[in-house]
């Protein structure tokens, strides 16, 4: 199905899809067709049909969420809320003290320790892809970096040197065309 703003996969993306199938079934209901429903909620018309079909054999109930794709989270909600306040307070008080950053290998042995359950790296990746977490990369700088050269180079001297094309020309690599002669 095609939303106007790409969709997503989030539980406010999926909420927000839930919105739109119900307004699907009461436009159904008022008995506007299948195409102005497209235009009018910004659906393809692949999505309509299979609605309209759906909603006419079960009604709006028919068009209801079955809950989010793929198998049942491993873990609870209410683990998942504890696992995340355990995750905010650092990963010093979760006994690592070598560095302040969390992994995902680190809140694997979290989840083992506090819960008695062992999971893959790509489940806790999803658990906390759920709970609204996005990836983050540290972005490590040398001490010794100069920002006001780095500045004057990309204001004064990057554009200059973007700008020269000494030597080149547009054409064409095949030895049949003519821009290549």
């Amino acid at each position: 199905m095609r939303y106007g703003d790409g969709g997503g996969v989030g539980p406010q993306q999926r909420a927000r899809r839930e919105k739109v199938r119900q307004q699907a079934a009461r436009m159904f209901a008022d008995g506007i067709s299948a195409p102005q429903i497209t235009a009018r909620l910004e659906i393809s018309t692949k999505s309509a049909y299979p609605w309209r079909r759906a909603w006419q054999a079960g009604g709006e109930q028919a068009l209801a969420s079955r809950g989010a794709p793929g198998p049942d989270p491993v873990l609870s909600q209410a683990q998942v809320q504890k696992l995340i306040s355990k995750r905010e307070q650092g990963p010093a008080a979760a006994g690592w003290d070598e560095d302040q950053r969390w992994t995902l290998a680190r809140l694997r042995t979290l989840i083992g320790r506090m819960f008695h359950i062992t999971v893959s790296i790509p489940t806790v990746w999803q658990t906390l892809r759920r709970a609204g977490y996005t990836p983050q990369q540290l972005i490590h700088r040398a001490i010794e970096r100069d920002e006001p050269a780095i500045e004057h180079f990309k204001r004064y001297q990057w554009p200059a040197v973007k700008e020269s094309r000494a030597g080149w020309a547009r054409g064409s690599a095949s030895p049949t065309n003519p821009a290549s002669r």
